[in-house]
């Protein structure tokens, strides 16, 4: 059963990339005693995620922090230097978390997988936001459609705050 509003966060781990290389992070060293609005995508470099969700959320950094969110993060099933790669590319580096979930640990954990197989994808990440606090799932927006970015959105869940 996909995660839902009122759960906490399972313990897997991600992999982020340091001056030093990739290195482990958990979920309780990401969301423990903070306020995070997490965002996935299928992939990173794809056109959605690029063109529009990355913007909704770069754009509005500013506004999530007045309301008082510690951290914005991204995840996505791909690898650590994928995901540095594109942090640098978007302008994202240094001021959103890019959290890679190389294996999709974190997607099967709280069930929001999407076979993307068919077009030589493999296992993904469903296209999602939520705000956790606390490492509890204060809101969650799932997109019907890995192409869309119309729930998901960086508006749409700094409305929700």
């Amino acid at each position: 059963m996909p995660i839902k509003v009122g759960d906490k966060l399972p313990t897997t781990t991600f992999r982020v990339m340091t001056a030093e290389g990739p290195k482990p992070k958990t979920t309780d060293d990401i969301f423990k005693g903070k306020k995070v609005a997490l965002f996935a995508v299928p992939g990173a470099f794809t056109p959605t995620c690029s063109n529009l969700h990355m913007p909704s959320f770069l754009n509005n950094l500013a506004a999530f922090k007045a309301k008082g969110v510690d951290t914005i993060a991204v995840t996505a099933v791909n690898d650590p230097f994928v995901m540095k790669a594109w942090a640098e590319k978007t302008g994202g580096d240094g001021k959103i978390d890019f959290l890679a979930d190389g294996s999709a640990d974190f997607a099967k954990a709280i069930d929001m997988t999407l076979d993307a197989s068919g077009n030589g994808l493999g296992i993904r990440s469903k296209r999602y936001s939520m705000l956790v606090d606390d490492g509890v799932v204060k809101q969650i927006n799932v997109e019907d459609a890995p192409g869309k970015c119309d729930v998901s959105g960086g508006q749409a869940l700094l409305g929700q705050i």
